[in-house]
């Protein structure tokens, strides 16, 4: 099995828009989520590369407190890396989020959760990987990160 898995998207035109940006990265989130998922595997850390204009490039990389592949604990730890970036005017080319330190999913010890709302996200997360894996992994996700057309 791999050890890590790797997504990444390039932008058209260099973007300073904060809303695109964090639309796009919760779109690597999802794909990387689910890509883990399918591969029975889970991140025990996650890395995010900026690229900017010019250029130049940011990485960082942090742990998640327990292995995960479920996109609410990806999406925590990768906006925190976002948010880590402290983008003012950077004139962004291009975004990678990579899971690193990948274990195999059996490996996670799952505990018992009082927490309703993360159980039926949980229940929602599985449904859309269903969904995606039936009609294309592009017909369901986040409203954030549809385009409209």
């Amino acid at each position: 099995m791999p050890s890590s898995a790797t997504v990444r998207h390039t932008f058209d035109r260099h973007t300073l828009d904060g809303a695109t940006v964090r639309a796009t990265l919760l779109e690597l989130v999802v794909q990387l989520g689910r890509g883990l998922r399918r591969r029975g595997q889970a991140a025990r850390a996650l890395t995010l590369t900026l690229r900017f204009a010019g250029g130049t490039s940011w990485e960082k990389t942090r742990r998640l407190t327990e292995p995960s592949a479920h996109d609410d604990d990806l999406r925590t730890l990768a906006y925190q890396l976002m948010d880590a970036a402290g983008l003012q005017r950077g004139r962004l080319t291009g975004i990678a989020l990579k899971g690193e330190d990948l274990v195999d999913a059996d490996q996670v010890a799952q505990q018992v959760s009082l927490d309703t709302a993360r159980d039926a996200r949980l229940v929602a997360e599985a449904a859309m990987d269903r969904i995606g894996d039936k009609f294309g992994p592009d017909i369901i996700g986040p409203a954030t990160t549809r385009r409209s057309s």
